[in-house]
């Protein structure tokens, strides 16, 4: 089972376990019990699953689609090298040790 390294907004790190094959907004909403909404239940249409990868993962996963691109260049705390929206990542095992930071509240 993959683990993701997760830094909430308060600052702390939380070490999450999941099995592959869900998206990341599910499992740390879900599975983590962590402050993130997905309002729209994972349609990249609302932005409240938005994340921060670590820079070591970012060339790692696969690259935004237009959806999501789109929903994240309309949020105030997009970082166009690092922001991803959660709903549109799918946990793999490739991805164990995943490092990443709940993005600030819009």
């Amino acid at each position: 089972m993959p683990r993701l390294n997760v830094t909430d907004r308060d600052g702390e790190t939380h070490l999450v376990q999941a099995e592959s094959g869900s998206p990341l907004m599910f499992i740390l909403r879900d599975d983590a019990g962590l402050p993130v909404e997905g309002t729209c239940g994972g349609c990249a249409s609302c932005g409240t699953c938005h994340i921060h990868l670590a820079e070591a993962w970012v060339d790692r996963l696969p690259p935004r689609e237009p959806a999501e691109e789109d929903m994240l260049d309309q949020l105030y705390h997009f970082d166009e090298r690092v922001s991803r929206l959660a709903c549109q990542v799918t946990l793999t095992d490739e991805m164990d040790g995943i490092a990443l930071t709940l993005a600030p509240e819009e």
